[in-house]
């Protein structure tokens, strides 16, 4: 199948998990895993009229975006190393991942210097992977209010990856629990916090029905990558 058909097909389970869930379709973004893809896909998906897109590496970013169609949005998903804040504060519209105050408050010096305001999620590791980055949930409350206080970053809500796993019900509560979460956090600082980042190719539907606001689809889409190691081929 074509990117053009996998991107319908996406977008038909898309409105099928609203129906189930009684949500408004228009309320889940979709987005197109594009890291490690060649810009010919990355132009197909535009095509096809999908124009949020998802890299985790800084260095392949740098040369693809440029390079891309004009309509096409990048956020940065995954871990940021602090001596890459400057590249992302410059190149991304949101970053999802930042996993301690110590990038933030790095991220909020380089967006300043950049004279703009950058839009991120607070990536939140809920299984407690000892393997994956991200804010423990207790260590989350705790520098919620500084993380939101920082003035060139826009806080819009929480991100999460659930571990590896062929049965996508077992991401089920790990997805609740990160709505758990930011109920938490708009009760602690007062303010709506808009957006889930939750759900990938494999899941992204129960993401959907636990109230994801935006999913990173990857090689439903683009097909599968070529890792040395298979389990290594999520969407990030």
């Amino acid at each position: 199948m074509s990117v053009a058909e996998n991107i319908e097909g996406i977008r038909q389970r898309i409105k099928a998990a609203c129906e189930r869930a009684g949500r408004d379709p228009a309320g889940v973004q979709l987005m197109g895993v594009s890291k490690t893809q060649p810009i010919e896909l990355i132009q197909e998906a535009v095509d096809a009229g999908l124009n949020l897109f998802g890299e985790n590496k800084i260095q392949e970013a740098k040369i693809k975006i440029p390079q891309c169609p004009h309509s096409a949005r990048f956020h940065f998903i995954g871990h940021i190393q602090t001596n890459k804040a400057k590249d992302a504060a410059r190149l991304f519209e949101m970053v999802h991942g930042v996993d301690s105050l110590r990038l933030a408050e790095e991220l909020n010096k380089r967006a300043d210097n950049e004279a703009r305001d950058l839009k991120y999620l607070v990536e939140v590791n809920v299984a407690g992977e000892s393997s994956k980055f991200g804010y423990s949930p207790e260590s989350l409350l705790n520098d919620i209010g500084a993380l939101a206080d920082l003035p060139r970053l826009e806080l819009h809500g929480l991100m999460t990856i659930p571990p590896y796993t062929t049965d996508p019900k077992r991401s089920r509560p790990l997805f609740r629990r990160l709505v758990e979460l930011r109920d938490a956090c708009e009760q602690k600082l007062g303010v709506p916090l808009g957006e889930l980042s939750m759900g990938m190719s494999g899941d992204f539907e129960i993401a959907i029905e636990e109230g994801a606001t935006i999913v990173r689809v990857g090689t439903a889409i683009f097909g599968p990558r070529k890792y040395r190691n298979p389990k290594a081929d999520s969407d990030a």
